[in-house]
This record gives C-alpha cells, structure tokens and sequence, in this order.
C-alpha cells in the first residue's frame, strides 16, 4: 500500500515550476552564459598550462647557466693529497687512487649521486718545484720554478710537434716523462731527449733535506685554440710568465710541464712527496634543472662531513691532519669545492626578480578578466531585468531570485572551471620544476560564483524607503564617493611606498592595478568636467549634431566607470610591457657591446705583444690593444701611496678607428693623442693620463709617480700628468668592457698612452685585450663574420686567448630562459587582456547601446539624416575612446617610473649600469589606434542597425 502511494506520488507544483524557470532562462541567457564560461575556461587553463610552461623556461635558463660555467670551470670537485710516507720506501698507486675517485659519489646522500659524473678522470698537481739544470738562458739573477701536472683532459687540445706525449706506463728504472710547449722549450732551451734536474719541496716532519728527481722531455707541443675557456686559468702549460722575486733582486721563471699518470709513482719512489690529487664532477641537470639543483644542494652543503665520517679516522703521523683511505691509499683530508650553490643563489635572485615582473601581468591579466566577468553579469541582468521585475511583482523574494539566477549560471561556470583544468593540465608540459596551480583556479572560480549572485542582489533588492529627502540621499552619494576615491588613492601611495622599499611579492604584485584604479577615479573627475567643456562649445554652433553627440557623452559618463577600467588597464599593461621588453632588448644590445667592446675583443693574461698587428689588418679588420697592469702610485702631493691601481695604456688613434663615435675614445683622442704616431716617450717626460674619479679624489691637486723595475735594467721613476677626469658615461663606455670586466668594483683607474708601453714592465699578472672592428658597416653594426674575426683574434694573441663575438653573445643573451620566458609571458599576457578586453568593451557598448539607439531614434523622427545619426554615434563613443587612450598611455608611461626601484632588468641584459627606459612609441600608437578604430567600428555598426529599422521599430524605442 505505501509502494504504491510513493509510486503514484505527484511532483510539487512549486518544484515543476522552478525547473521550468531555470530552463526557460538558461536558453534565453545562453549567450552572455557563454561569456561566462570561455572566460572562466581559459583562465583556469592557464593556472594548470602557465606554471609548468613557466617552471620549463626556468630549467632551461638554470641550464644554460650551469653548462656555461661548466665549459670554463668544474662545478663540484674533490681534492686530496697521497700520504706517500705511510710505507716503506715512499711509494702511491696512483692509478689505483684516481679509479678509486669515482666511487666517492656513494657517499652523497639520497639520489643526489646520480646527478654527478666524473670528467676527465682525475688530475694532479705538484707544488712548484726548483730547476736545477738546465739553467735557462738570460740573466743570472733568474730562477726558474717548474710545476709537474697529470691533465689528461688536455691531450686533445695538444698537437705534438716533436717527441710524443708522455706514456702512463713506464718502467720503474727509467726516468718520468714530460711535456713542454714550444714556448716553455726555447725559454728553458731545451728539446725532446733532454733532461731536467728538478728539486721538490721538502715535506716537514718526514724530511730534512729538499728531494731532486730527474725528468726527461717526451716531447714539445703547441696548444690548439679552444672556445669554451678550458685554457683559462691554464696559460703557463702554453707559455711561461716572469715575475719578480719576493726575497731577492731577481725575477722568477714560471713554467709549467705535463708528465704521465704514472709519474707520481716514480717520483714517490724518489722521496717525492705526494701530489694534489683531483676529481671533478659535472652535474646533470636534464629535466626538472630547478628542482633537481636544489635537491642537490642540500646534500652538496654536508658532503665533506659524509666523506670524513666514512672514510677518515685518526691522524697523520706526519702531517698532523686527518687520516683518510681512498680505494686501500692513505690520504689526507678529502675538500670539497662546490660552486654550484653559490650559482643557484645568484640565479634565484635573478628569477625571483623575473617571477616579480611577471606577477605585474599576471595580476593585470586578471583583473582585466574579473571586470570582463562583471559586464558580462551586468548585461546577463539587464536582458533579464523586465523578468525580474514581474516575478519581484508576483512575490518572488530577493533570496529566491539571487538563487534562481545562482541556478542558472553556477553548473555553467563549474562545467568551464573543470573543462578548464583539464585541458590546460594535458597541454601542460611534464618533466618540469613548475607544475599546475589549484588554488589560484578554485580562487578564480569562486570569485566568478559569488561575483553572480551579489551583483543580482543588488540589481533586485528592495529600494530603500523614500523617507530621506533627495538632497540629503544626494550628499550621502557625495560622501561615499570621496571615501572611496580616497581610501583607493591612499592604498595607492602606500602600495606604492611599500613596493619600492621592500620590492614586490604575492601581494604588492597588485600595486599597479591599484595605480589603474587610481588613474581611471581621475579621469572619471576630470573627464565629465571636460565634457562640460566641450558641451558649452558646442551649444554656442550651427548645428544639432555636435551638442547631442557631446550632451549624451557628458550623461553617459559616471556610468562608464567599468569600461573605463578595463581598456585603461588593458592599454597600460600593454605599454607596459611593451616597455619592460623595449628595455631589456636595448638593454641586450648594449651588454654585448660592453662585454666585446667592439664586433669582437680577445683577452689573455699577462702584458704581451701581439702578432703582427698593424691598425687595419689585411683582412679588413680594424684593431686596437689594450694593457691592463697594476701598479702602486704615490701622491706628489703628499706622498700617499695608493695601492693596486689598474693602469690601462691604450692608443687613442685606434680607438677612434673602430669607435668614433665613443666619447672615451673622444675624450682620450683629446687629452693623450699629443705625440705623433709611433713617438715613444721618454722616461723624463710626463705621461698624460685620465684617472677614475675614486683616484682623483685622493690626489686633487697633481700627480702620481711610480717606480718600474725591469730585469736586467735601471729602476725607471716615472711621472702620471692627471690631463682629466673620466665621467660616469666614459667609464661605461663599451670600449673599456673587457677590461674593466677583469677588475673588482671601486678599484682605482688610470688610463695613458700606449706611446708609455716600453717603459713599463711586462707582468704575469695583467691582461692583454685586443678589441677588433670589421670595416664596410656603420658603428655599431660588423663588417666581418664570426669566423673571420675569430681567425684574426687567434691569429694576434694566440690559441689560448678568450675570443668574444659580439653577434654571438648577443644571440646568447637572447636566447636565455629567463629573458625569453619573460618576454613570452608579456607578449601573451597582453594578448589575452587585450582579447579579453575588446570582450568587456563589446558587452558594455551593448549594454549601453539602447541608449544611445533610443536618442538617435527619436531624433530621426524629427528628421534627421542617417549619416547625422552615424556622427552622434560616434560623437558619443569617441570621448570614451580618447579618456581611455590617455589614461592608458599614462599609466603605462608612469608605472614604471614609480616602480622604477623594484624593476632591476640590469640581471636580463648585462652591462656597467641599471639600463635606461624606453617607451616602445611604435606599440603605443599601435594601440591607441587600435581603441580608436574599435570605436569606430562600434559606431559604424550601431549606425547601420539603426539604419535598417523601420519607422515602427524607430517609434517603440521612442
């Protein structure tokens, strides 16, 4: 009996009807639900697309960092040194003890081992050790001090011209083998078959006397040009420096040899004490780089401390240092050098800046979506007004009709929400440090839910009760208008305030949609004012057309708020970001030229003279040579002494050749081209110089002198003539990159002329830097290939020299992670505002058209024309068209010279300062015309609709 009372149970009237309701409304809102949905879908695509995209261009740029630095230098290495005197007689296995390197990465905690490799498979160093014999040619008062090394990375970076590279395996009877270069040979004057007598330093606590062993050269080799810095820091093993000596009159010959692996067993065997031993490691950041960095890191900061707990235990009976065993060898303490954290700190900053720009967009792009969102709820409530009316009439509740409306709206923008989600989390690239973001996407679909039903509410709440007089309602609307604007402008400047003291994060990324707000509640008290303006103008002509067209804007004003926002938003962030990347790719622009200093520099250590360079090359390429020395000044003044300056001596003539539009080479050309060419100066002549102004302010009134000893010669005293001051703009001049590029910031500077280079000593420790112009092209523009200046580059300065193209660096900068993911970001960030934009600005002039359709129509009852109806359409749109494009470039203009203090872009693109802003004028024109043409086509289209109505339809909008 109840089965069949349930089974037969009518449905509720009440509920039939609701579902008939939301039906019956959903097919009439299906347009503007539409809206709603394509705009919660594509921003919930992106919180799940954008972040992986993001994380990939990061991984990408933490890349191309690490393998730069990789390519110059090891990352992460072990060192340690054979206790040899552990046994009796001295002996090392050193193959034994490099082998057993590889299995030191075991110790590194987690799988953090699997992302090191070992290169090259070991090397060793001996301390400098005494030449005996062969004394080498020239002064007496020279020594020479050799230093033995194992680098089998070198071998193939090595051709031999006589002999053949020293063997790995050599009988115990025999003597170790040696490799010179051509340059150590003729400076030792020695050839293949000779030998060498070398004296070792002794070691404390196992020996009293120095022990000598006896080297025998395998062969001579000349070094081949390399291009990823393995010679730096390398110099000696191609040719050998002089300096002079600490206790003693004389200078010191440093030379440098290559020996076989198994070397060090037979000098053990000698007395010899044991080697540097070292182990370097690459890391393999494939993938996740950001992720797989920092989980590296961690047990990177404690490897050491794993090593010594593994494998160390007591002490060494002759050393003193801890006792460690390596593969059944007796070592010292095992170091560890990581330079990977210190790279991954650096490169944090510089994306945690990258990541603070972006949010600019990112925040921008979202409010521009959210006001989009709101006209299209405003106009989904105007179509549906004369509905709401009659059920407000027939009793509905507020509560039912922000519930009906709920209904309707709230499956649609889920279903978005969650198609969404998924298609930008199967767009998104895997294998990433970045992934999909929820918060941010259920933040932003909550918004859109609660943005439906308060706006219904307040479209359908009950008026209030005529019991105030309308003056009085009038001044309340006054006054909450001024707390507004107030409260809005306040949080403006202290948003303001707050960023560029403490630069942005989560929250002051939101500063400059406040700014936004700010400029349009300006332009919302300035615009209706000027309307007026023009309102009196007009009303002063001949003529219906203006006044109307003028009187209509004026009205429409106030209630053109939102638009006003969104299009002076949407413009300002694309100037904006038009900005920020105008400014970074000159920026880029002029980082590579101040680290070449011209189409191509080259750079080796030690003062020496090229080969064979002349002002213009056969080849066409122009050249002029830099010395970089450090020297000590004394004031003529005081007597002060001031230490460590960098004396650059240049030839001004040259610089003028590849730059003459340089104001160094202007002011140089100036100041020390006093001589005829090819004058040498005498040592009783002044020298002119330019001093930095740190070396100016110690010494204001005269000059400097300076003692230089060359061996073999008198002490020379010479005299540095200050002839002026380098400003600000000469110091960043691209011409002194290179050089300036090798010395640490505040050091003092003297610039003089190359005419003084015979009378200052060749040092070991300065640079050499040939900057190199190819003719036929404008400043600034090359003349030659990268080949051809490389060949001539190497060609002047040798194989060892680091060569610089500026072409080729400059396509390196761009094609950084962070750089390009920056610019990607702002590029289609401005996109979607501007897409999303041009939406609100139809659905708003759809909500307002009828307005407008209705002046028009009841003019056009009194006569007048369809191209006078086509002006007062226009007439009424153009003045928003002009406030927004005002507003817009100022805001864009002005956001980053208040946020000028947290917009460091100095990190994207190189070079001695923070680089200048600049405007992108041929984007904002672009835009501005852009808005301006939107207007006019809405005009256009409004003009002929109205057109096509008849005389009935004309009369209803009456």
């Amino acid at each position: 009996m109840d089965t069949d009372a349930a089974v037969t149970r009518p449905v509720r009237p009440g509920a039939a009807v609701t579902r008939r309701l939301i039906r019956k409304e959903s097919r009439g809102d299906l347009p503007m639900l539409a809206c709603l949905a394509v705009l919660v879908l594509v921003l919930t695509a992106l919180c799940a697309w954008a972040p992986a995209l993001a994380g990939r261009q990061e991984d990408r740029a933490l890349r191309q960092r690490v393998d730069a630095a990789q390519a110059q230098a090891p990352l992460i290495s072990l060192s340690t040194t054979p206790a040899v005197f552990n046994t009796s007689p001295p002996s090392v296995d050193m193959a034994s003890l490099l082998n057993a390197g590889r299995t030191l990465t075991e110790h590194l905690g987690g799988p953090a081992a699997r992302q090191l490799s070992f290169t090259g498979g070991g090397s060793y160093d001996y301390d400098p050790a005494s030449l005996l014999t062969p004394r080498p040619p020239g002064p007496a008062s020279t020594s020479t001090q050799l230093t033995v090394s194992y680098l089998p990375s070198a071998r193939d970076r090595l051709r031999y011209v006589s002999g053949r590279a020293p063997a790995d395996h050599t009988p115990l009877t025999t003597a170790p083998q040696i490799g010179l270069s051509q340059a150590t040979a003729r400076a030792l004057g020695v050839r293949t078959g000779s030998r060498l007598s070398v004296e070792f330093p002794k070691t404390p606590g196992a020996q009293n006397t120095a022990p000598d062993a006896e080297l025998v050269v395998s062969g001579v080799y000349r070094a081949e040009a390399a291009t990823d810095g393995f010679w730096t820091g390398r110099e000696t093993l191609d040719r050998p420096s002089r300096y002079q000596a600490e206790r003693s009159a004389g200078t010191v010959l440093a030379v440098r040899g290559l020996v076989g692996r198994d070397a060090a067993d037979l000098l053990a065997g000698a007395g010899v004490g044991g080697p540097r031993v070292t182990w370097q490691l690459r890391a393999d950041l494939s993938g996740a780089a950001l992720d797989r960095a920092r989980a590296l890191t961690g047990p990177l900061s404690h490897f050491g401390a794993d090593l010594s707990a593994a494998l160390c235990q007591g002490s060494d009976w002759v050393t003193g240092d801890i006792a460690c065993q390596v593969g059944g060898q007796s070592t010292q303490s095992l170091l560890v050098t990581d330079s990977l954290t210190p790279l991954l700190t650096t490169f944090t900053a510089q994306d945690q800046q990258a990541r603070a720009l972006a949010t600019y967009a990112v925040d921008a792009l979202a409010a521009v979506a959210l006001a989009t969102v709101a006209v299209a709820v405003r106009l989904l409530l105007r179509r549906r007004q004369p509905h709401l009316r009659l059920q407000r009439a027939r009793g509905a509740s507020t509560a039912r009709l922000v519930l009906l409306r709920c209904a309707v709206a709230w499956p649609v923008v889920l279903i978005a929400a969650l198609l969404g989600w998924a298609g930008g989390a199967s767009l998104a690239p895997t294998g990433t440090s970045g992934s999909p973001q929820p918060l941010p996407a259920a933040l932003t679909t909550a918004v859109v839910l609660l943005t439906v039903p308060l706006m219904t509410w307040l479209a359908v709440r009950e008026p209030r009760r005529p019991g105030r007089l309308r003056r009085t309602r009038r001044r309340t609307a006054v006054g909450r208008r001024l707390v507004l604007e107030l409260t809005v402008l306040l949080a403006t400047a202290a948003g303001v305030a707050a960023l560029r003291s403490q630069g942005p994060d989560g929250i002051l990324g939101a500063v400059p949609v406040l700014v936004a707000l700010a400029v349009v509640l300006i332009l919302l008290r300035v615009y209706p004012l000027v309307l007026r303006l023009v309102l009196r103008q007009t009303r002063r002509g001949r003529g219906v057309v203006g006044f109307v067209g003028a009187a209509r804007a004026a009205h429409d004003a106030p209630a053109t708020g939102l638009a006003l926002f969104v299009l002076v938003l949407t413009l300002g962030t694309a100037v904006f970001g038009g900005l920020v990347q105008r400014t970074v790719d000159d920026g880029l622009t002029t980082g590579a030229a101040w680290s070449t200093g011209a189409d191509a520099s080259a750079t080796v250590a030690g003062t020496v003279a090229p080969a064979g360079t002349t002002a213009v090359a056969p080849t066409g390429i122009r050249t002029a040579l830099q010395h970089l020395r450090t020297l000590d000044l004394a004031g003529q003044a005081d007597g002060a002494v001031v230490s460590q300056v960098a004396v650059i001596t240049v030839d001004p003539r040259q610089l003028a050749a590849i730059a003459p539009k340089s104001p160094l080479a202007d002011a140089l050309l100036t100041g020390l081209a006093t001589t005829p060419p090819g004058t040498r100066l005498d040592a009783s002549a002044p020298l002119p110089s330019f001093l930095s102004p740190g070396l100016r302010a110690r010494e204001r009134t005269g000059g400097f002198t300076t003692t230089v000893v060359t061996q073999g010669q008198p002490p020379v005293n010479l005299t540095l003539k200050p002839v002026g001051t380098l400003t600000d703009a000469e110091l960043r001049d691209p011409l002194l990159g290179p050089v300036t590029a090798q010395l640490l910031e505040g050091t003092p500077m003297l610039i003089t002329t190359a005419a003084a280079d015979h009378l200052l000593s060749a040092q070991a420790s300065g640079s050499t830097v040939l900057l190199l112009k190819g003719d036929g092209k404008s400043d600034g523009e090359s003349g030659a290939s990268p080949t051809a200046l490389r060949s001539a580059a190497a060609k002047a300065l040798g194989p060892l020299a680091r060569i610089q193209v500026r072409a080729e660096t400059l396509n390196a900068l761009r094609a950084d992670g962070l750089t390009q993911g920056l610019g990607t970001l702002y590029t289609t960030g401005s996109i979607l505002a501007a897409l999303s934009g041009l939406l609100a600005l139809a659905l708003e002039l759809t909500l307002t058209s009828h307005e407008r359709s209705r002046t028009t129509s009841f003019l056009r009852t009194l006569g007048l024309g369809g191209r006078e109806a086509g002006a007062i359409h226009f007439l009424q749109l153009l003045p928003l068209a002009v406030a927004s494009a005002v507003g817009g470039t100022l805001l864009g203009l002005l956001e980053p010279r208040l946020l000028a203090g947290t917009l460091d872009l100095r990190q994207f693109t190189g070079g001695p300062a923070q680089p200048a802003l600049h405007t992108d004028y041929s984007l904002t024109l672009a835009l501005v015309a852009g808005v301006t043409a939107l207007i006019l086509a809405a005009a256009a289209t409004e003009t002929a609709l109205a057109r096509k109505r008849r005389l009935g339809a004309v009369l209803r909008l009456t």
